[in-house]
């Protein structure tokens, strides 16, 4: 069976102040998306879509994506505020695209086969890939599916900010609910807290098992996806700022008994960048990687 590595690459970057999808963390200049391909690669995806803004399209090809037409198949998708289902349109004064599962969408016409989803600017480790490539080969092409790599909050936090993630509940090995929270930090007494969907500040676990966005899905998952976002759309699409998060769509079919979802715990190391600040330790990181034969230089 062939699978698709589907790679988010279509962030504004506010926090970070640039591009950071483009910017050089290994050694010889590799970025946060090279390394993923190249694990993907090595896990057996015979396929990478690539989800970026029309703006930055040329920038990426060239800089990113003509490195790896040698090793793997490679697609483009665009992500955009205005593409919206039905009658929708973006309300005025919007500037962002509509998230995670949003992005997601853009991908709809470029995959027929299970696939997994991560983030650009997040480095997920060599062995997460394999186990979900091992996922996604075991699962039914033709019927709904889902699954996640799981990770430790306080292995995911940032000591320069505030993080976004997807806090979860698990029954036995599988994902029982994922609920989205932003702000997630330590306050002024040492507590570490983050906002829920409904607007509350609350006292979070640090050994909390959370979702990174790396999913498994099949092509399944569009349909329930499009039903989703024109749910969301009705009743948040007039908002300026308002998200659809991948996290709130798979918790929503779980909680239908439409899936059950695996939460593959890796021992896979798990960094990323979400502010300036992040760059030295993920360089140094990877670094590290490198020096112990994990990678090339």
């Amino acid at each position: 069976m062939q699978a698709t590595l589907l790679l988010l690459a279509a962030g504004m970057g506010s926090r970070y102040g640039g591009l950071k999808q483009l910017d050089a963390m290994g050694p010889s200049g590799q970025t946060m998306v090279d390394y993923a391909v190249q694990d993907a690669v090595r896990a057996g995806f015979s396929k990478v879509v690539f989800v970026i803004r029309k703006d930055f399209e040329d920038a990426f090809r060239t800089q990113v994506g003509e490195k790896h037409t040698d090793t793997i198949e490679v697609c483009y998708a665009f992500q955009d505020l205005n593409d919206l289902p039905g009658d929708y349109r973006a309300p005025e004064g919007r500037s962002k695209p509509w998230g995670t599962a949003h992005a997601v969408r853009a991908a709809r016409d470029c995959i027929q086969e299970p696939f997994a989803v991560i983030n650009a600017d997040d480095f997920y480790g060599r062995e997460a890939y394999a186990q979900m490539a091992a996922q996604l080969k075991a699962t039914d092409p033709k019927q709904l599916s889902a699954s996640m790599v799981g990770y430790i909050l306080r292995n995911t936090l940032s000591p320069h900010g505030t993080v976004n993630r997807g806090i979860c509940s698990l029954d036995g090995d599988n994902l029982q609910g994922v609920e989205e929270y932003t702000a997630i930090g330590h306050d002024a007494d040492g507590e570490l807290r983050g906002i829920n969907l409904a607007d509350e500040r609350v006292s979070l676990s640090p050994e909390a098992v959370v979702s990174m966005n790396f999913w498994g899905f099949t092509p399944a998952i569009f349909e329930h996806l499009e039903a989703g976002f024109e749910a969301f759309l009705q009743a948040r699409g007039h908002e300026e700022k308002s998200e659809y998060y991948l996290p709130s769509l798979v918790d929503s079919l779980i909680q239908e008994g439409a899936i059950r979802c695996p939460v593959l715990q890796t021992e896979s190391p798990w960094f990323g960048v979400t502010y300036p600040d992040d760059k030295a330790r993920v360089v140094a990181s990877i670094q590290k990687l490198t020096d112990d034969g994990v990678y090339e230089n």
